[in-house]
């Protein structure tokens, strides 16, 4: 397949936008409400964006910024949301992240959405016309057709705005995949800066790429989701000296090597089995050359779990080993968390309401109940402020050999997925909103 040139494909989708902003697109004029079933007329109106869709995630694709540099991405972002007549647009909201509102013309509540942007440090390998044009840098976890999602969800909410009871709250984060060292970001930094205030939602919606479900399918849990994610460091204190003279010393090394062994002990032997937890060192740093003793090892890895008290037991667990490993050898050790994400966990009783929408609108036989996954979400901050639902959008396509991982060289999506997003969610969020038509503003 040609590739087209960036500056070839930047112009079409350029066309493509101004054509839709200036009512001579798809979306020219209201989804008026006579016309046929709101259902029928949302999935008409994607199906008539497809191009644009997939324009607009090629965009995206091809300039990915990684996270807290996502300043291309925000301005295109804020730009197209003025464009469809949002109101209340908060730009550099947690770096670039960006808020905006739409206000329904009928009373009744605010119900949030949201997509992230950033990309990840991993090169392209895909040899696609929409190939990353960033050496280095790649969306492999699909932000990119979550942003796009969104904002197809945006505009076609935004010709329907007499049928909305209520108002829809647009949430575009910045780095999910975490801040850079020695930065704040992500959803945690988004609350802090008032992304869930002014006007506070009563719940909040976001969806995620899955490449194991097919095009067409939409994966969901009730409660529990996606693991809370705690980083840690371990520095293991020893004492140095000559390599041929060890008893002078204290070999940091050895000692941190049966620290990393008694650890897995507590996943073993100390939690429940039928309690998920993961406890992974992922890197061992120590020592300065081949005949010295190390004084000093540093460690770090990760800790998954599902469930909240697992998750403070395990975090005393692993104090109390490293004190009692290291004090056995005569050496000392510290331990610091960084980097948390609590549990994603999806409220049962919003889930419930939803799922009849999502089997409507994907189909019965598409709406598939999952297993938690171990990876996890900051969307989960959220969630601890307002109740959420976390679901999974199919982009797998076998028969085109769309299948490669998140985080992966090779990750792709096929786009026909884009279509399934905006209709699921734009269905999600109105029929959300005409549930709670009667409660409070």
């Amino acid at each position: 397949m040609k590739r087209l040139s960036p500056v070839l494909f930047s112009a079409l989708l350029t066309a493509s936008v101004t054509l839709v902003s200036r009512g001579q697109g798809s979306l020219s004029a209201p989804l008026k409400s006579g016309a046929a079933p709101r259902e029928q007329r949302i999935a008409h109106a994607a199906e008539a964006m497809r191009e644009q869709l997939v324009a607009q995630r090629r965009d995206f694709h091809m300039h990915p910024e990684l996270s807290n540099r996502e300043e291309r991405t925000s301005r295109v972002v804020a730009e197209r949301l003025r464009a469809l007549g949002l109101t209340d647009i908060r730009e550099g909201v947690g770096k670039y992240g960006v808020t905006a509102l739409l206000v329904g013309s009928k009373p009744g509540p605010v119900v949030a959405v949201r997509a992230d942007m950033d990309a990840l440090p991993i090169q392209e390998v895909n040899d696609v016309p929409y190939k990353s044009l960033v050496a280095g840098v790649k969306h492999a976890c699909g932000h990119d057709a979550h942003t796009t999602i969104e904002l197809g969800v945006a505009e076609i909410l935004s010709k329907m705005r007499e049928e909305v009871h209520g108002t829809v709250k647009f949430i575009f984060q910045p780095a999910e995949e975490g801040a850079p060292a020695g930065e704040e970001g992500g959803a945690k930094l988004l609350i802090k800066e008032g992304a869930l205030d002014n006007p506070r939602p009563q719940a909040i919606f976001g969806l995620h790429t899955e490449p194991n479900l097919q095009v067409g399918q939409i994966g969901y849990h009730v409660g529990p989701a996606m693991a809370s994610s705690d980083t840690f460091t371990i520095t293991v204190h020893g004492k140095a000296a000559h390599g041929a003279q060890p008893q002078n010393g204290v070999d940091s090394v050895v000692v941190a090597a049966q620290c990393v062994l008694a650890l897995q002990n507590i996943r073993s032997r100390r939690i429940d089995p039928l309690e998920p937890l993961v406890i992974t060192v992922g890197t061992v740093q120590g020592g300065t050359r081949f005949n010295v003793i190390a004084g000093e090892v540093k460690m770090t890895g990760t800790m998954r779990t599902l469930n909240g008290d697992v998750r403070e037991r395990a975090v005393a667990m692993m104090r109390e080993t490293l004190q009692n490993v290291t004090a056995a050898y005569g050496a000392t050790y510290d331990l610091k968390f960084d980097d948390s994400n609590p549990v994603t966990y999806n409220e049962p009783s919003l889930v419930e309401e939803t799922l009849p929408t999502i089997r409507r609108v994907a189909g019965t036989e598409n709406a598939v109940a999952l297993k938690p996954f171990m990876p996890s979400e900051d969307f989960s901050y959220y969630q601890k402020i307002v109740p959420g639902f976390f679901y999974y959008l199919g982009v797998g396509n076998r028969a085109k050999g769309i299948t490669a991982g998140w985080h992966t060289a090779d990750f792709d999506i096929d786009e026909d997925s884009l279509v399934v997003g905006v209709k699921v969610m734009s269905n999600v969020l109105l029929d959300y909103l005409d549930r709670h038509a009667g409660e409070k503003k």
